[in-house]
Formats: structure tokens, C-alpha cells, sequence
């Protein structure tokens, strides 16, 4: 990792003029921001939050690269950790605009149904401690993706496409010049202090509102057909050897669906969901080579339980 002192920026540059950007949400290493540059021009693929504006003006710094030479935000979702300081951003970047799923776009110019529904998630003081008051975006300053749409940034040509599962307004982008795709949340999540001589360890992320096991499988088979070398994943950053990550939250996601099925009738069917998908995930990380499983789970992963678990349980309500 290359931090320099002078701009509290945390960055690790990868290959094809990607480098990834700690967004510090929450904690270091939860959430990376990845901007790409190619001949003079760039672009960021997700923002993460108020908070994270002063790191990623950072980087442009650390990296020359002038503000007026942004294009493009691309926004894979809107969910808060990916979207909540576009408003603030697009403040500092003039020539900048926002590519957004069609879904996101009216919620990022009137936000005040995303606030609410985040609140909801996580409590207000919690909300507005990690979010703050966030900023709408101008609709003129937005750009609607179309699925199949490519998007040019100095020539390189980035391929826009539709992934729900994860949530109704995801897509994702496709660098098939470099076989690299940008997966937001829908290709899962992987922490790098769960990796292993086996390499990268990965979950899939079932979180509120609107997980669906399908759909998210279909969206992890329709970016695996581009045939990717790397994915850059929001949490956390690259990952390689695709398709065994694949055929993992395949199998994953298909066993927290039949866990959240089997336990809908419990008097406490969160805690029961949790504790099976803990155990699930305690399996999978002995397999993968870390000794102190439950540490690590519980240390890295509790969150993502919590959240998970919220997901499972409001996609059975919807499909009672």
C-alpha cells in the first residue's frame, strides 16, 4: 500500500492505470473507491461518502491528475457506502458527470427516500455519524446508463451492464479491452485479511432491500461470460481467479436462500439465519486455510452477518 502523509491518502495501484482509494468508511480496508486513468483522462467507479471526498481529491493529487481531466463518477448503486458523497464530489470535479442505473437517478436528486431507508438499516445517530447530510445530485450533471451502453473515457471503451440481485438499481462495467470488470457489490465481498496461500476468500452480500438469489446468480454468470482476469470489488479492492470466486457465491448464495427458507417459521428466525450463515462461513474459512476461523469471522465478517441477515429476512417477507 502507498500512503502519503501529506494528503492522508491510502492507495494501491493496480495494473491497466487502476488504482484503488481507501474510502475510510468505517474503518481502513472495509471500502475502495477505484479511479482509472487513461491518456490524461479519468473516471471513479463508486465514491463512498461524504467522508471520503477529501481522500479521493487526495489521490487525484498524489497521482497528477487534474480535476477538470474527471469525466466520469460512475455509481454501480446507490447505496450509501457507494454513492452518498457523489453530491459533494461533483461539487469539486467541473467537468465531471455522474453515470447512474436509471433506478438511482431520482434518488440521488431528491434523497430524502434513500436517507430514510438507510436510517432504517442502521439507526439515525449511527446514520448521520457515518453519512452526515448528504448532498443532491443535479439531474443535469447525471447521465441514465442504458444496458449494453459503452461508455468511452480517452478511447477506452467501458461496457455498461445491468446486474440486479444485489439491488434493482446495480450495474456493472465491463473493461473488455483489459478483461477487468468493476463489480460494485454484486460479484461479493472480499477482505483482503482473509486472504490465504489458496487466495482471495469471498462472501456474497445479501443485504437490504432488495436481495434476490437469482437474479444475483444471473448477474455473477453474465459478467463471468466476459471471460475477466480481475474484478474490483468495492470491499475490497482486486481480486483474481474468478472462477472459482464465482462457482463459491453460486454455491453460497443458494444455501443462505435455502437457510432463510428453512428457518421463515422460527420464533426468532434472524438469529437462527445468522447463526447458520456464521457457521456456513466458519466452514468455508478452515477450507480456505485460517486457523483462527472464528476470530477472523467474527472480527472481519460480523457485520456482513448482521446485514446479510436483514437482506434474507426482508426478501422472505416480500416473497410471502
Amino acid at each position: 500500500m502507498m500512503s502519503d502523509p501529506s494528503t492522508n491518502a491510502r492507495l494501491v495501484r493496480h495494473p491497466d492505470g487502476i488504482t484503488a482509494v481507501d474510502t475510510e468508511y468505517i474503518h481502513p480496508g472495509l471500502a475502495a473507491a477505484h479511479l482509472i486513468v487513461e491518456d490524461g483522462h479519468a473516471a471513479f467507479v463508486d465514491v463512498g461518502t461524504n467522508h471520503s471526498v477529501p481522500h479521493l481529491l487526495a489521490a487525484l493529487d498524489v497521482l497528477g491528475v487534474p480535476r477538470e481531466a474527471v469525466d466520469f463518477v460512475f455509481l454501480t448503486h446507490v447505496h450509501l457506502d457507494h454513492a452518498a458523497g457523489a453530491g459533494k464530489l461533483l461539487q469539486a470535479l467541473p467537468r465531471a458527470r455522474a453515470v447512474v442505473h436509471p433506478r438511482g437517478v431520482q434518488h440521488l436528486a431528491q434523497p430524502a427516500k434513500l436517507i430514510a431507508a438507510s436510517i432504517d438499516v442502521y439507526g439515525e445517530a449511527t446514520y448521520r455519524e457515518i453519512y452526515g447530510e448528504l448532498l443532491p445530485v443535479d439531474p443535469e450533471r447525471m447521465v441514465a446508463m442504458q444496458d449494453g451502453q459503452i461508455v468511452e473515457l480517452a478511447g477506452r471503451k467501458l461496457t455498461l451492464i445491468n446486474t440486479p440481485g444485489h439491488a434493482l438499481h446495480h450495474y456493472c462495467i465491463v473493461d473488455r479491452a483489459h478483461a477487468n470488470v468493476f463489480a460494485g457489490d454484486t460479484f461479493g465481498i472480499s477482505y483482503r485479511a482473509l486472504d490465504t496461500a489458496a487466495g482471495a476468500f469471498i462472501v456474497p452480500t445479501t443485504s437490504p432491500t432488495q436481495f434476490d438469489p437469482e437474479q444475483l446468480i444471473g448477474s455473477i454468470d453474465r459478467l463471468m461470460q466476459f471471460e475477466p482476469r480481475a474484478a474490483y470489488l468495492m470491499h475490497y479492492s482486486r481480486v483474481t481467479g474468478l472462477p472459482r470466486l464465482a462457482e463459491s457465491l453460486r454455491m453460497q448464495i443458494r444455501a443462505l436462500a435455502e437457510i432463510a427458507r428453512r428457518h421463515a417459521g422460527d420464533a426468532d428466525p434472524a438469529a437462527t439465519i445468522k447463526a447458520e450463515m456464521r457457521a456456513l462461513w466458519l466452514t468455508l474459512v478452515r477450507a480456505h486455510g485460517i486457523t483462527s476461523a472464528e476470530q477472523m469471522v467474527d472480527s472481519v465478517l460480523n457485520k456482513d452477518l448482521d446485514l446479510n441477515t436483514q437482506g434474507l429476512i426482508a426478501w422472505l417477507a416480500r416473497a410471502a
